[in-house]
């Protein structure tokens, strides 16, 4: 099974280098960016992302105004929070809009990896419903 395309967000940069290269030497294929801007505009750029790893602190843009824009302009990507200053409220906050999961820094990289193929799995279970439906509909039209 092909491994999910990433885009890993967050602002510090040898942590995104680090975590890039022990996820790809995993079978990821990761996307860096170092800031919610960059994220975005990789994602209008790229039609193959499938989850996003994406710090909770962040300057300018943080995590959880980050989510609320993923997930209104691609509700089907999932999104996966990441942070080293967890508080419940940030938790609830980013769950209430639509993040995946939660993972406390630093966090195990085998349970991340497992949690990715997850969301990656989720994503590919939308994509196919919507699929089916339109097929439905399309058959139905005919009739």
């Amino acid at each position: 099974m092909a491994r999910a395309n990433v885009l890993l967000v967050d602002d510090e940069v040898p942590f995104v280098e680090t975590l890039t290269k022990r996820l790809s030497k995993r079978g990821l294929d990761i996307t860096p960016a170092y800031d919610a801007k960059q994220a975005l505009a990789k994602l209008e750029e790229s039609q193959t992302i499938e989850v996003v790893i994406l710090d909770v602190k962040m300057p300018e843009i943080d995590g959880i105004e980050a989510l609320r824009r993923i997930k209104t302009a691609y509700p089907l990507i999932e999104v996966i929070m990441l942070t080293g200053h967890a508080t419940v409220e940030s938790a609830i906050e980013g769950m209430k809009l639509g993040a995946f999961d939660y993972l406390m820094k630093p966090c195990d990289i085998d349970e991340l990896i497992s949690k990715v193929d997850q969301a990656a799995a989720r994503r590919q279970e939308h994509v196919e419903k919507i699929m089916q439906a339109r097929i439905k509909e399309i058959a139905s039209r005919r009739d």
